[in-house]
Order: structure tokens, then C-alpha cells, then sequence
């Protein structure tokens, strides 16, 4: 399963985004570290289903289809608040980032109203600069991969040289699942690959490091508290600084747990990411400004509560993942029970029939003969593109 961190100092509302998002009850309060352990639930990334378009009442097992949005889990993993030095063990800043080793993509969890500062405590809204947040998190995970780097730079880099290879380098990033593909991509674009390890410098270590960040641990950035109003221009600013390295989008996870919770209540009728909700119950007066206040102040504003459109973007944008619906029986798309559109898969972009295979089982994956898109009825070789939302057969071979 997909794994997403959520990241950020204390008391920005990031265990309050994992617990929207999941709906598990975490504990949320305002003060460093009520995350001590890593919270990880399961939440879900949104896409339109197939059932629809092909006419057919699907019956989900390892995803969920409402109203025609299929959701397909994710593994969220909610770790300890970051602070100033983390990367030098302060506060509980070694656990958390180990904590980040598995997780290929990251939400950064911003306030972008200003009201916490560097240490997670609370000031007056629009008194911290949200921006120097993110400057923060850039920094801790920069030191954090260096420091594990040139600790034993010096022994790495004579190996590098008498073996002239990189196989020292690769392993010393596979634990933070970093590829060796990414690695020898960093070492071309920066100029190194051919010049002595033993040579380079502080500066060609962090340019490394940094490249190797951006590729294998992308970054999206949830401008939280966006319902305050000192936050407009904040969020404004943030997109236009950070526009061409993050996708900036506003949140506010109060809004989408109350909505999730007001939903779960049956007072109305809201699905994650839409753009307003529909009373169906009969809340007393207070939830009804409570829910008047969310639909001014967050969907109207910004259009959703951004909590699963910063999932959908982490998954979906950086990651390139898309969604495929591998079924046995081609015309009516069910397994061999008889469910509808049973899964849906999320898949690497540059995905092929053979790899969907693998991923469904490494037996079927051995076994694969072709594929047919259920759709056209198209006979789809090893070597073809899977598509976002495509219905594939896997044939086997006997």
C-alpha cells in the first residue's frame, strides 16, 4: 500500500488532518508532542469509477465506491511534531524522521495563519511567517539525510573510488527509499559521475542530498487554518513563492472533520473533497452555525476543505500514481464470485500489464501471457501502457 507522511511542527492541526482523513480518534491537543508515536490509519485517495460509464452496479472488496467515486485506501502515517534541530535528535526529531523512511511522498501540514511559532507554540494569528515553515521542514530533512551520509563519507568515498562503482552510495540510501536509478540520475545532472569521490566537496554532498529530496521524498504543502482570515493572503503568498516547487493547497482540517463527523452523525450528506454539503438530519442551532461557518469560510472560499485534494495530489500528481480495475471476466468486469469491479489498484504512471500483474500476485505475474483492455476488447502486450481508470484481464499462462 501507497504510504503518505504527514509533517510539520507542532500544533499546526497535523494529527487533526490524519484524524480527518481517517477518522480514527487521535489525541489532539495544543501543545508539543501530543504525537509521540506515529499515529498510522488508513485513508484514501478519490477517483471517478468505472461503474458508471459501463453501465454496471459494482461490488468493491479492497476500495470503496459511493455515489460513483471509487475510494482506494492509503496507508497515512501522522508522526511526531518537528521543531528547530530535529536533525541533532532535539525534541523528538530522530524518531520522526526515521519515522519518514518508508513514506515516498510527504504532506507538509502548514498554518498558514500564522498563529504557532518556530517551536510549535501558540502567538497571535499573523505573527509567524508560515513561509519560514517550510524553509524549516527543507532544512531538517536536508541535514538529516546529510548527516547519515557524511558520517561515513570518508570511508564511502574511498570504497566509491577503488571500486569504481556506486554500489556503497546506493545502499546508504536504499534504507530511506531512495532508488539507485534516482542516485546515478543525481550524479549525472550535478556534474559528479567521473570526478573522485574522495574530492567532493560539503557543498557537492548537500546539492546531492538535495536533489535526492525532491526526487524520492516530494512534498505537498497543506495550508491549514485557511477558515481564519488572516490566512487569505498567507495562502495567496505561499502559492505565488512556492508555485514552481510545491503544490500549496488550502485546508483546514477542523472543517473536514466536523463535516466527516456531522456526515457519520447522519446530519448530512457529505462526501471527502466535494465542494458543499446537504443538511439530511436535524442539527441543533449551534451545529447549524457551526456548518454555516464551514460552507462561508472554507467552501466557498476555497471550494473543499483541501484535505483530500492535498491526498489526491501527493498520490496522483507527485507520485504519478494512477488507478486500473484488473478483473477475471471481461464482459461482465467481475472476478470469478461474481463481484463487480471487485479492486482497484493504484499503479505507477509508466505501469505495464505484466507489473499490474506482479502487484496483484507474484505467481499471476510469472504467469502472464497478455492482457485485454475490457473495454475495446483490445489485446494488450507486456510492453503496453496502462491508462488512468483502465478495466484490464490479466491471461495467464498454464
Amino acid at each position: 500500500m501507497i504510504q503518505v507522511g504527514i509533517v510539520g511542527k507542532p500544533n499546526t492541526g497535523k494529527s487533526t488532518f490524519f484524524a480527518a482523513a481517517t477518522l480514527i480518534d487521535v489525541k489532539r491537543a495544543p501543545y508539543p508532542f501530543t504525537t509521540i508515536n506515529p499515529n498510522i490509519g488508513i485513508g484514501y485517495v478519490k477517483t471517478q469509477c468505472v461503474c458508471r460509464e459501463l453501465g454496471v452496479k459494482d461490488n468493491p472488496r479492497n476500495s470503496i465506491c459511493i455515489d460513483g467515486w471509487r475510494f482506494v485506501p492509503v496507508e497515512l502515517i501522522d508522526v511526531a511534531g518537528l521543531v528547530p534541530g530535529a536533525w541533532q535528535g532535539r525534541g523528538l526529531g530522530n524518531m520522526f524522521l526515521d519515522h519518514l523512511r518508508r513514506a515516498p511522498v510527504l504532506i507538509h501540514v502548514v498554518d498558514a495563519s500564522g498563529s504557532t511559532n518556530e517551536e510549535g507554540q501558540p502567538v497571535p494569528p499573523g505573527t509567524h511567517d508560515p513561509l519560514k515553515d517550510v524553509a524549516f521542514l527543507e532544512k531538517e530533512l536536508e541535514m538529516w539525510v546529510y548527516q547519515i551520509l557524511s558520517k561515513d563519507w570518508e570511508k564511502i568515498s574511498k570504497l566509491i573510488d577503488f571500486q569504481k562503482n556506486y554500489e556503497e552510495l546506493y545502499a546508504k540510501f536504499t534504507g530511506l527509499g531512495i532508488s539507485a536509478s534516482i542516485v546515478d540520475q543525481a550524479i549525472d545532472e550535478l556534474g559528479l559521475r567521473g570526478k573522485k569521490a574522495t574530492s567532493w566537496s560539503q557543498e557537492n554532498l548537500l546539492d546531492l542530498v538535495r536533489f535526492l529530496l525532491k526526487k524520492a521524498k516530494p512534498i505537498v504543502i497543506a495550508a491549514n487554518k485557511a477558515d481564519i482570515d488572516v490566512s487569505i493572503d498567507n495562502i495567496k503568498r505561499m502559492q505565488q513563492e512556492l508555485g514552481d516547487r510545491y503544490i500549496v493547497v488550502p485546508t483546514s482540517a477542523e472543517a473536514e472533520l466536523a463535516l466527516r463527523k456531522a456526515d457519520k452523525a447522519g446530519l448530512i450528506r457529505y462526501l471527502p473533497g466535494d465542494g458543499d454539503f446537504e443538511i439530511t438530519g436535524d442539527p441543533t442551532s449551534d451545529q447549524r452555525k457551526a456548518l454555516e461557518y464551514i460552507r462561508e469560510k472554507v467552501l466557498k472560499r476555497w471550494g473543499s476543505t483541501g484535505v483530500q485534494e492535498a491526498i489526491n495530489k501527493a498520490v496522483f500528481e507527485k507520485l504519478g500514481m494512477i488507478v486500473v480495475f484488473p478483473v477475471e471476466n471481461e464482459k461482465t468486469f467481475s472476478d470469478s464470485k461474481g463481484n463487480v469491479l471487485p479492486d482497484a489498484f493504484l499503479v505507477k504512471g509508466d505501469a505495464t500489464p505484466r507489473d499490474l500483474a506482479f502487484e496483484i500476485h507474484t505467481e499471476i505475474g510469472k504467469r502472464f501471457a497478455f492482457a485485454i483492455d475490457a473495454r475495446t476488447g483490445r489485446r494488450l502486450s507486456s510492453n503496453d501502457k496502462l491508462t488512468h481508470r483502465m478495466v484490464i484481464k490479466i491471461v495467464t499462462s498454464h
